[in-house]
């Protein structure tokens, strides 16, 4: 997605704050017994690092240090792990994958996505309303998924 302005930035991790979530991934990891191969810590590596959502494809054409691309289940299975543990979400309207930008594991995630540079902001709803209201109906909820769709802030004025 491309807007006609180039006023806004979305920037990803870098140097310091990449090896930094890197390392807490990595922590995270140990502390639930579950491994971050090298497979799945490359995937992350590059959720972090992207300046908005990747598709699936993405990630595989990106996925080689030296530019060569991975195999689609390599990615596909580490993006699984990434979702399993909370530390990726997968945007269902753009088919396309974020790093989880919250803190712990167990969050409702929701979205905020540009409709013109395609950036997408995670925040925290209170859905517990909803998912009162759903149970009330005789509904197990067991996720939820909130995408709200029109322009970021630098967007928005262009």
């Amino acid at each position: 997605m491309s807007c006609g302005h180039d006023d806004h930035s979305h920037p990803g991790l870098t140097g310091a704050a990449l090896k930094r979530a890197l390392g807490a991934a990595e922590v995270r990891c140990a502390d639930t017994q579950e491994r971050l191969t090298p497979p799945r810590r490359r995937v992350l590596e590059l959720l972090l690092e992207a300046d908005g959502p990747l598709k699936a494809y993405d990630l595989i054409a990106a996925f080689g240090e030296a530019g060569e691309p991975a195999k689609p289940p390599t990615v596909y299975r580490a993006l699984e792990f990434l979702e399993r543990l909370g530390f990726a979400h997968r945007i269902e309207s753009l088919n396309a994958y974020v790093p989880c930008r919250m803190e712990g594991e167990g969050h409702q995630a929701a979205f905020l996505i540009c409709d013109c540079c395609g950036a997408a902001q995670e925040f925290e709803p209170d859905l517990k309303p909803a998912l009162t209201a759903a149970r009330a109906a005789g509904y197990d909820a067991r996720s939820v998924t909130l995408e709200a769709r029109g322009f970021c802030p630098a967007c928005k004025g262009g």
